[in-house]
Formats: C-alpha cells, structure tokens, sequence
C-alpha cells in the first residue's frame, strides 16, 4: 500500500461561516459572540470548498488509515454545515468513493464510510438524487448486514445508515418491506435465543440487535395501516421477551418500540385488547422502579426514566406516538454521528450533530417539528449583540441560579472525623 499521508483535520472554524445566518430564537445572550473584526465569507467558502475536495480525493488513497482520516473529515464537515450546493456537484462522486469503502475496506473504515452515507442522504433531503444515492449504497448497505463474516460493529453502522437512508428517501413500498425484511432478520435472532435459553443474556451480537430494532421501528412510522397490523401480531407477543436481557440499551429499544406498537394498535383499533396487559404493565413497572445494586447507578436512573415513559404510554395515560418517534429519530441519528469500533454509550452520547445542521437542514426540521428558521441579517445580528458588561451580569446570574439548583442534588451529610 502507499504510503499515509498527512491529512489536516476538519475543525469548527472551518464550519463558522453561517453559524449566525440561521437562529431559532433570541432568549440565549451568551451564544452572541464578541465584536470582532469581519471575516470574508467568500474567501472562507472557497478555502472550505478546497479542503472538502481534497479530503474526497483522498478517500481513493491507497492507504487505509489516510482513506478513514479523509472519511472522518468529511463526516465532521457534513454534520457541521450545509453543503447541499457542494455535495450536489459532487454526489456521484462521493456515492462511488463511499461503496468502494464499504466493499473493500475494514470495520473502522466501513463505520465512517457508512457515518458518510447517512449524513450525506440527510443533507440531500428526500428527493431524485438521494433516491439514486440510496439505488447505489442499499444492496451494499444489505449485503454487510446480512454477512455474518463482517464485523459486529460494521454491521451495526450499516444496519442504523440503512434505516435512515430508507426513512429519508424511499418513496418505493417494495424497497420500505424489503429494508424492514433484512432489519427484521437480525433482531428475531433475539427471540430465537430466548426460547433456547431461560433469560435473554448478553452477547457480543446484542449491540447490532439493539441497531436493527431502532431502524426498523423508525421505518415502522411511515408503514401503511395493514403493514402495520401484520408487524404488530407478529412481534407485539414477542417482544416483551427482550425486556428480561441483561443489556441496558436492548431493554430500552424493547421497552420503546413496545410503547410505539401500543399506539399504533389503539390507532388502528379503538377496542384494541391485550390478552397478557396485567403480566406486561407488571414487568414495566419492576423497570420503571428497578433498585437492583448490581447496576450502576447511571444505567438504573436512565432506565427508570425511560420506562416511566413507556408504562405510561402502555396504561394510555399520557405521551402520544409523536414522543417515541422524535426520541427514536433523534437516537438513531445520535447513534449513526460516531465511530462505531468506540463501543461505549457514555462516548456516543458526547457526539451531537452541530446545531446549525438541525435548525438549516429543511428534513431534520420537518422530524423535529422546529417550524421554519428565522433567517437575519448582518444589520440584525449587530443590533442584537450585547455589552461585555451585561454579558457578565448574565454569566453570574446564570452561575447562581445552577449552583443553588445543584446544591439540592448534593450530599449535605458532614463528613465526621476520626475521634481518639
């Protein structure tokens, strides 16, 4: 192979030109920043647009660790700002450089390959061209799934982009079964333990389980009525099952297509029964209060603050569909912004698509329901910037009102000193 070459990160500056050109409201002053000298957006632009040229370049570099760098980059680039103009040049380009990786590369490489794909079916939107991106990338996406010789965690990016790409941009009814057929095949395997053991147990597979589930659920929310029945009579029986694993996130993804399927029943059928309701309500109310020492105190909070939720939502008191499907979306978006050989929850929560892409990017404004962006100009922007004074006056108030907020989570016990 060739040999690595230096390829110079992607970084926050580089994303700084239309960071104030989008806002969704006026009530933070901090998040104004200072007066300072003004900046050539045009010059910026074509010095951005260099480096993304080069980074897409390299992703047909011999060497691997230089071809994952130059994805990496790219990645950082897609989820930081809109490049709709750039990427619509170029989108051939990058659909073919990102199914060589995934054929050919390893698990690292196929991850950020996959982290690509996705970003890049998001910034397209739903339209012509990304329907031909996802023609391109689904069977290659379907393929790695599906291979039981590929790495877990390969198969786990692949079987989250799949769900994405698909709910983004399928307007094909076949294409949405077919998807949902190859996620389903993976988180079944979940039941088939089951019935060969006495409790669900954790295994390495569990993870790309977890990732099947939420994307089919996700592509659950835009099945017709009679696809939806089917899906609920078949898994509706099963599913509890998964609430016994012994893995934090299984039960959580469990717990909540549970409640989604719960709603889409009573939707589709007010008199809609539940034959086992009391043994259900009972399980999810052990893990709504679940106090077991064995767990982390993290893991149990978490898990208790999800299932209150979901019981909830079973009983039919309270939190309609449109609560489970933002918190889906918007986990599984979470889930496909990292690498994924990092196998840790606390280091995959850390990663959060920019703020600019959420509020500019017209589909990720339509799923979180943000309405229209409120677009101002210079002239705006400068009469709403605040004095340095008053911007400390605010910093103090806000330090105030956190510290007597967290002193009421805070141990007040004394600590006792040893007495002779």
């Amino acid at each position: 192979g060739g040999q690595p070459r230096n390829v110079q990160p992607f970084s926050d500056e580089d994303a700084s030109i239309e960071t104030m050109s989008h806002c969704s409201g006026f009530s933070d002053p901090a998040s104004f920043t200072e007066d300072g000298p003004e900046v050539d957006e045009e010059a910026t632009q074509e010095d951005l647009e260099y480096k993304l040229k080069g980074f897409i370049d390299l992703t047909l570099d011999k060497s691997a660790k230089t071809r994952q760098a130059a994805l990496e980059n790219l990645k950082s680039a897609f989820s930081s700002k809109i490049l709709y103009e750039f990427i619509m040049e170029r989108r051939m380009t990058l659909t073919d450089s990102i199914e060589r990786c995934i054929k050919k590369g390893k698990s690292d490489e196929q991850c950020a390959a996959a982290g690509l794909a996705c970003l890049l079916c998001v910034q397209m939107g739903s339209g012509i061209e990304s329907e031909e991106i996802f023609k391109t990338l689904g069977p290659v996406l379907k393929k790695i799934v599906c291979d039981g010789t590929a790495s877990i965690q390969a198969r786990q990016a692949c079987a989250t982009c799949l769900g994405i790409c698909c709910f983004i941009v399928t307007d094909d009814i076949t294409e949405l079964y077919s998807t949902m057929e190859c996620l389903e095949n993976i988180f079944t395997k979940a039941y088939q333990r089951d019935r060969d053991t006495n409790g669900v147990s954790s295994t390495h597979n569990t993870v790309l389980h977890v990732s099947a589930l939420l994307a089919w659920t996700l592509l659950l929310t835009i099945c017709p009525m009679n696809e939806v029945k089917k899906k609920i009579e078949m898994h509706l029986h099963k599913l509890p099952s998964l609430l016994s694993c012994d893995d934090l996130n299984m039960r959580i993804a469990a717990g909540e297509t549970l409640a989604l399927l719960f709603e889409l029943a009573r939707e589709t059928d007010a008199d809609f029964f539940y034959e086992d309701m009391d043994l259900l309500t009972e399980k999810l109310r052990a893990l709504a209060t679940d106090g077991n020492k064995h767990r982390a105190k993290v893991d149990k909070r978490k898990q208790r603050s999800v299932f209150r939720d979901v019981l909830r939502a079973v009983e039919l008191q309270s939190r309609p569909s449109k609560y489970i499907v933002y918190k889906l979306v918007k986990t599984i978006l979470l889930l496909n912004n990292y690498c994924f050989s990092d196998r840790s929850r606390k280091k995959l929560f850390k990663v959060r698509l920019h703020s600019l892409i959420t509020y500019s990017n017209d589909f990720l404004r339509n799923v979180f329901e943000l309405g229209p962006p409120v677009m101002l100009d210079a002239a705006t922007l400068k009469t709403m910037k605040i004095s340095r004074f008053e911007r400390h006056l605010y910093n103090s108030a806000a330090f105030k009102a956190r510290t007597k907020a967290r002193s009421k989570c805070r141990d007040k016990r004394a600590d006792v000193g040893e007495f002779f």
